[in-house]
């Protein structure tokens, strides 16, 4: 049995599902894609290759290994994009949640199913079907848990809205005893750089207090001031729309002083080490022609 165990995004972490870049499949016509970044690459001929994002993977399966951490990686699944293992499932405290993903995506989730079925079957959480949620938008955060949402009333016309506010309420309900804190996220299905596909697109709490957090991508400036005030200025990292758009704030804590993070982030890497951490850089550019990166491909089942 696993005995789940997550608290926050930067306790020591124990055991990770990765997810693969294995049978990949085709590069998807422009009207099979999910985000306006990944139509971006399809029109200009870049569309990542398998065998470079496999090697990405690779390198950050090593990184695990080296900080002495369980990795699980899906069943692989022929022609199947499984790439982000943060969006089909996500653990808070000894739970697993099931996330309500966009259709097409549903055999992903049986391809955790073998871990899925090592966890105690009442801390198996599937919600109801009108709440859609996906983990790059959930974070656990001590008493906190923030989860970034969208409720325009163009939701339903937003492929790049994924979670709602009834899965926030649903959230809530389920952990009474922590406080839920919701953000309203800027969608767009066109334009990339206008567009937080996912919380952990435009903030991300890392180890010693610190945070970083990209302005434009929240709706409302107070919600945005609010996070600021949280965790105070000096110790918040502000990306600009350009970071935002090559995915700086989706890097990933294996500990409160280590980070992945991509080499290529040099103006958030060279900040990272002045704060004390410790900062495994890793080449990742290629899966993050898709809009996710590092804690998109990642799902946390245990931290210390």
């Amino acid at each position: 049995m696993i005995k789940l165990n997550i608290k926050n995004e930067t306790s020591r972490l124990r055991s990770v599902i990765l997810g693969t870049a294995e049978s990949n499949g085709p590069v998807p016509r422009v009207e099979d894609c999910y985000d306006p970044k990944s139509i971006e690459h399809v029109l200009a001929g870049t569309y990542p290759k398998e065998s470079d994002m496999i090697y990405e993977m690779d390198v950050v399966a090593k990184v695990f290994e080296k900080y002495g951490v369980k990795v699980y990686r899906p069943e692989v699944i022929e022609d199947c994009n499984q790439i982000f293992s943060r969006d089909i499932a996500f653990v808070i405290e000894d739970k697993i949640i099931r996330a309500n993903i966009l259709p097409d995506r549903e055999q992903e989730i049986e391809a955790i199913r073998y871990v899925w079925n090592q966890i105690d079957r009442a801390n198996r959480i599937v919600l109801p079907e009108e709440c859609h949620v996906e983990g790059g938008d959930v974070m656990p955060f001590n008493d906190y848990i923030f989860i970034g949402t969208y409720s325009g009333e163009d939701y339903s016309d937003l492929i790049t809205a994924r979670t709602n506010m009834d899965a926030v309420i649903a959230i809530q309900e389920l952990f009474p005893n922590k406080i839920v804190k919701s953000f309203e996220l800027r969608k767009s299905n066109t334009n990339a750089k206008e567009n937080a596909l996912h919380l952990d697109c435009c903030f991300n709490p890392l180890g010693k207090g610190k945070a970083i957090i990209h302005k434009n991508g929240f709706l409302i400036e107070k919600e945005y001031e609010w996070l600021v005030n949280f965790f105070g200025k000096s110790n918040v990292f502000e990306i600009t729309k350009e970071e935002m758009y090559d995915m700086n704030s989706n890097i990933f804590s294996i500990s409160e002083d280590v980070i992945i993070s991509e080499k290529n982030f040099t103006r958030l890497n060279t900040w990272l080490r002045k704060q004390g951490f410790t900062v495994e850089e890793v080449p990742y550019a290629e899966i993050g022609k898709q809009e996710g990166l590092l804690r998109c491909t990642t799902m946390p089942l245990i931290r210390d």
